[in-house]
């Protein structure tokens, strides 16, 4: 993978990731560079667990990406709310 690849890989894999966040109800503490890092993660994820089916752009495919960006959005997110105002 040359170095103008992986660019785009970012570039695309961070796009999926603000649709990623847009499908998923609550809001990523930590705004949209935090979303896009949690989403390009989570892209990489998709793409290799699911394999590369859908329309693709510069050999990223779309469907994987985004679903597994919002997967690991929506983790991330209920993560990060933890269980306040709960006690043991």
């Amino acid at each position: 993978m040359s170095i103008l690849s992986f660019i785009l890989y970012l570039i695309v894999a961070a796009c999926c990731a603000f649709i990623a966040e847009r499908l998923v109800p609550n809001a990523v503490p930590g705004g949209f560079f935090t979303t896009a890092i949690i989403g390009i993660l989570g892209a990489w994820i998709g793409s290799s667990v699911m394999g590369s089916f859908g329309p693709a752009l510069e050999g990223v495919a779309l469907l994987p990406c985004i679903l597994g960006s919002a997967i690991f959005v929506f983790l991330f997110t209920l993560a990060s709310r933890g269980f306040h105002g709960r006690s043991v």
